[in-house]
């Protein structure tokens, strides 16, 4: 299980230096998807770790840490909360242009500061 949970964390690594390389490249609405996608790596890390069996194949965030037993204190709830919300438009977009008028550069470079305090939160958790 090992080799498992390494994969997750050096993927969930990868996915947020991606949505900093997104960022520079001004593609706002994927640095929220990849947030997301960083986040759910840790947490299936997690799973692996702490249930010892293999992570299930849902986007869903808090279920994740639901099922990780990961607490999540209050000043990281709300991003939590709002990647979560934010899996399914920016995964599979209805109204792209709305979409990219939502998650301009103001609100990537929030969620990307938050979710990368998020992320060093959960890694600790990781035991």
């Amino acid at each position: 299980m090992t080799k498992v949970v390494d994969n997750w964390l050096t993927s969930s690594e990868y996915d947020i230096k991606t949505a900093h390389a997104l960022l520079k490249s001004r593609r706002y609405v994927y640095v929220i998807f990849m947030c997301h996608l960083s986040v759910e790596k840790v947490l299936k890390a997690i799973v692996v770790k702490r249930v010892r069996k293999s992570a299930p194949k849902t986007h869903d965030l808090l279920y994740l840490a639901s099922l990780a037993g990961v607490e999540i204190p209050k000043d990281h709830a709300s991003i939590m909360a709002h990647l979560n919300e934010a899996s399914v438009p920016t995964r599979y977009p209805e109204d792209m242009s709305r979409l990219v008028k939502s998650y301009n550069k103001r609100a990537a470079e929030r969620y990307l500061r938050e979710t990368k305090d998020l992320l060093k939160c959960l890694r600790a958790q990781i035991e």
